[in-house]
Parts: structure tokens; sequence; C-alpha cells
């Protein structure tokens, strides 16, 4: 069983072999117990991960490892041929037992087997206490091919596998995308119960609130990225992070009048010294004073004036620097503001008449049930569907764009009639202001594509009065996560989402749920029910891979 330690890097330096820059002589300690890595997308979390996993190598630096390590990736891909035993690691011991057992082994068997006589018992009650009994729950389950298994089955029994080496430190990199709410489950249940040093890099507010420290990695204007600890849960972390906001907004108002101070005291010294200045020049002009003081005198003058514009030059400096100082403290909490009333419903209005669906009014409905049970086939019927409405839909993917062409031309293209200040103006409310609008569109990051879509689709003409979005959450980051809920809570339109995300769903507040949960028959597992469409959503699920 995995023995409480800690891991730890110490002055760790990394960057691209371009030479772009993520960590330099970063140090941090996570320690036993479950560590939830957060910060925007870009900033590193992934390739923390790798190279803790050592799929990367540092420039500098050192990582303290206790014991075996465990490392389950955002995006895996297994072999569908594979069976089960396989992707458990341990088709190699079944296969020396079994030949132990009809009598025709080998000394190298014994080897083999080692202290592992139990190994499937083991293999079959750690997928029971994950929910996956149902799949795994006989030895010739364990010959199954893992093709036949839904994606969020896959996903667990690649969990079980780590859980099944019982490694001392395990890394888990945005383990809940794409699974559906029992998966979810299964897998906090899983989390809950590992006892060694768990590290996970989740955008799952759910997740976030299950673990005992926070570690935000947050990239610096210096270009690299530090990790910075919390103890505690994700409310703790955010209470955390609010004080210091509240904070830095104060000390940047204190800044502001300091530094509007210091330019008001330094005019004013300004004022004071050449109005000397002419008094001086005025007397010696009308040879008041000889000539030989006159001069005296206007030196020591300059002199002085040089020295106390010198000081109130300096402090205005440094007010300035403090002004600086505090705005650096202050994180970017821009939101999303939309205001577009063509996209107004007004109650009563038909919006959409279909076979499965009817829409009256601005509802908002989630589409709610496991994986493989219809959800995406649903929402693509309805976008086949004549609506009575401009209607628009965002698939997964959100492959809506002209990769090769910038936002704002992305943009013009579904907006014809509008002039380039006016498509600017609309982004800006997006939060693509000035030259980010230019921005290529596949140079976009996770968070920053997302945004750019919803300004894609509701920017269009005719302006859409229904949105339909399938799991728009993946792979986003919290902030961007965020960035989503304050547009939808600003669109008036009709909304009908799929999504397994509760507290997104929770956030944007729908009038109506359609659970598309089948009923499961006699005999019959909720494990095979979900399966029943595992093929489509594996082929719709998109993949992030982060750069930095």
């Amino acid at each position: 069983m995995p023995h409480s330690s800690s891991l730890s890097v110490s002055d760790l330096t990394f960057s691209w072999p371009d030479g772009d820059p993520v960590f330099d002589a970063l140090s941090a300690i996570f320690p036993s117990g479950t560590t939830g890595l957060v910060g925007s997308n870009g900033a590193g979390k992934s390739t923390l991960l790798r190279l803790l996993a050592g799929e990367l190598t540092p420039q500098r630096g050192s990582i303290s490892m206790p014991g075996v390590l465990g490392y389950l990736r955002q995006d895996i891909a297994l072999d569908p041929e594979l069976p089960v035993d396989r992707v458990l690691a341990i088709d190699s011991v079944r296969k020396a037992l079994h030949r132990i057992e009809s009598g025709t082994s080998s000394e190298d068997d014994f080897a083999i087997v080692g202290s592992s006589w139990d190994v499937e018992e083991r293999a079959l009650a750690l997928p029971n206490k994950l929910g996956l009994g149902g799949i795994v729950g006989t030895l010739a389950d364990l010959d199954r091919p893992v093709g036949t298994l839904s994606g969020g089955e896959a996903m667990l029994l690649a969990l079980t596998a780590q859980l099944l080496a019982e490694p001392d430190v395990l890394l888990l990199d945005e383990p809940t995308n794409n699974l559906d709410l029992v998966a979810r489950e299964r897998l906090y249940a899983a989390v809950d119960g590992y006892s060694g040093v768990l590290v996970v890099c989740s955008h799952d507010l759910e997740l976030l609130e299950r673990v005992d420290t926070i570690a935000e990695v947050r990239a610096e204007r210096s270009g690299t990225s530090r990790v910075r600890m919390f103890g505690g849960n994700y409310t703790h972390y955010r209470s955390v992070i609010d004080a210091e906001q509240e904070a830095a907004r104060a000390s940047i108002r204190d800044a502001k009048n300091d530094v509007r101070k210091q330019e008001r005291e330094l005019v004013d010294t300004q004022i004071k010294l050449d109005r000397r200045l002419r008094y001086g020049k005025k007397m010696a002009e009308q040879k008041r004073v000889p000539p030989v003081l006159a001069g005296r005198r206007k030196r020591a003058a300059q002199e002085s004036a040089g020295k106390l514009r010198g000081t109130h030059s300096d402090r205005v400096d440094d007010a300035r620097t403090s002004l600086s100082a505090a705005e650096d403290l202050l994180r970017d909490d821009r939101e999303i503001r939309v205001d577009l009333p063509a996209t107004k419903v007004h109650p009563g209005q038909v919006v959409l008449t279909h076979d499965d669906v009817h829409i009256v009014g601005p509802e908002r409905i989630a589409l709610v049930g496991p994986n493989g049970s219809g959800k995406t086939t649903l929402l693509r019927s309805l976008d086949a569907a004549d609506a009575e409405v401009p209607w628009k839909y965002l698939p997964q993917r959100l492959d809506i764009f002209d990769e090769t062409r910038t936002v704002a031309e992305n943009i013009a293209d579904v907006a014809p009639h509008a002039t380039a200040e006016q498509i600017r103006g609309q982004l800006a409310r997006f939060l693509f202001r000035g030259s980010d609008a230019d921005a290529v569109v596949a140079t976009l990051s996770g968070g920053e594509r997302l945004r750019a879509a919803l300004a894609r689709i509701l920017l269009a003409e005719p302006a859409p009065k229904l949105l339909m979005l399938d799991e728009p959450t993946n792979n986003l980051d919290i902030t961007s996560r965020q960035h989503l809920i304050d547009a939808l809570n600003t669109f008036e339109g009709a909304l009908i989402i799929a999504s397994h995300d509760r507290p997104f769903l929770d956030a944007i507040a729908p009038t109506r749920t359609i659970d598309l949960t089948p009923i499961a028959q006699p005999n019959e597992s909720a494990e095979s029910a979900e399966s029943a469409e595992s093929a489509e959503s594996a082929a719709e699920t998109p993949t992030r891979e982060e750069s930095m």
C-alpha cells in the first residue's frame, strides 16, 4: 500500500526547445493527501505533471519522488483490441498462474508471479469498488476487449490499472473530462480512498472541493510560471484569493491617491521655484543687489531648485512604482458582457417544434444523461430541424472557424453588414481587445477559442434566438468556464445545453431538465446502457494538449 510522504521539486527550470520558458528555479512540495492543481489554460499545469512523471526533462533542478509513480494522462488512447487484463498489466502474471495450475510451468513462472498469487481476486475487487463490477465482474471479463467499453468505462479502467500497481505517488491529468455523472462519482470515490501522494490537475469544482491542498500554477509577467500552495479545498483557496484581491484593490486606490498627491506637490514646487527665479532675475535687472551677490544667489537658487525638483520627482517615481506593484497583485477578473437585444425571446414565443423537444419562450433546458445516451444525437437532430427562430449549434470540438484567419476576420464572415469598428467593439465585450482581435484562430488557447466561438455565433446575422451547446465546459479552465457562465447569463434567448458539469448547470439556472438516462431492463447493468452509443461518444470527444 502507498505510504505517506511528499513529492518535491527543487530549483526546477524548464524551457521548450524553441527557447520559450515555462519554469525558472521552481521549488514546491506536494504533501501526502490530495493536491488539486489549478491555473489558467497555458499556465503550465500539464507540463508540470509531465515533468513530475519523467516524460519531460528539466534543464536544471531535481525532483524527489517517494517510491512508485503512477500517471494517468489527460487523453488516454487504448488499443480497442487489447484485453482488459493487458490494460491492468496483469496478463503475464495470469498466464504464469494458469501454467502453474495446469502443471506446465517453469521456474520462470514462479518468478513472474512473485507474491501476486491473488492478482485475479484483486483485479476483480478493485473494479467493483469503482462501480465496474458489471464490466469486470468475472475472470472471463478480464479477457474482454477494451473496445467494448464506453469512454467513461475506459477511463475508470485505466485508473484501476494505476491503483492496482499501488503507487506511492499518483498523477491525474483532467480525469473527469467527458465522464458522465455516474462515472464522476465513482472517480471521486477512488480519489477519496487513495492514501498516497495524489496530484490531480482539474477544472472540476466538485473534485476540487474534495482535495486537501490547492497548488496554483500562475504565469507571471516574466513569462515563466510559479506554483503557490494553499492549504484546504477550492472554496478556501478562493476565499484567500478574494481577500488578497480586495486588499490589492485598496492598495491600488491608496497608491493612485499618493501618485496624484506627489504629482500635485511636484507641480506646486515647480511653480514656487519658477516664481523665485523670476523674482531674483527681476532684482538683478533692477540692480537692487550687487552683481556678484546676485550671481551667487542665482547659482544657489538653481542648485536648491534642482535638489527640490529631484526630491519630488523621486517621490512621484516611488509612488508610481508602488502603484505598479499593487496592480501586479490584481488578477484579471474581467467578465464577458453580452448586450444583444436582437437575441431576446419573448414569453410564449414558439422557438422550436420537434418530435422530441418543444421549446416555447426563453427556456433554459439542461440535457443530461450518461455517456452514450444520445445527447449529441438529439442536438444534431435539433440542429437539422427547422426552428421557428434563428439558431446556432456549438459542437464539442468548436470546429466552426477558418483556422488560418484572425478572430476579427472570422466574425466578419458571419456579420457581413457590420463595420470593422462595430466588430471590434463587440469583440471587446468578449475580451478580445486591441491586437487580441487580430490573433489567428489556430494560435488560440482553449479558453480563447471558446470565447471566439461564442462571439462568432452570437454576433452572426441574423442574431440567434436559440443556442444549442454540446458539453461547452470540456477542457476549459475555471476562469474561462466563468466567462462562459457570464455570457450565457446575459443571453436573453432560449438555451438547450448538454453537460455533465452539475455546478455549471446550476450556475445557468435551467428552467427544465431533459434526462436521457435509459431505463435499465432486468439483469441489465447501468454500464451496459451507458455503452450503447460509446463509439459515437468517443468519436466526438475533443482533446486539448496544453502547450505550456
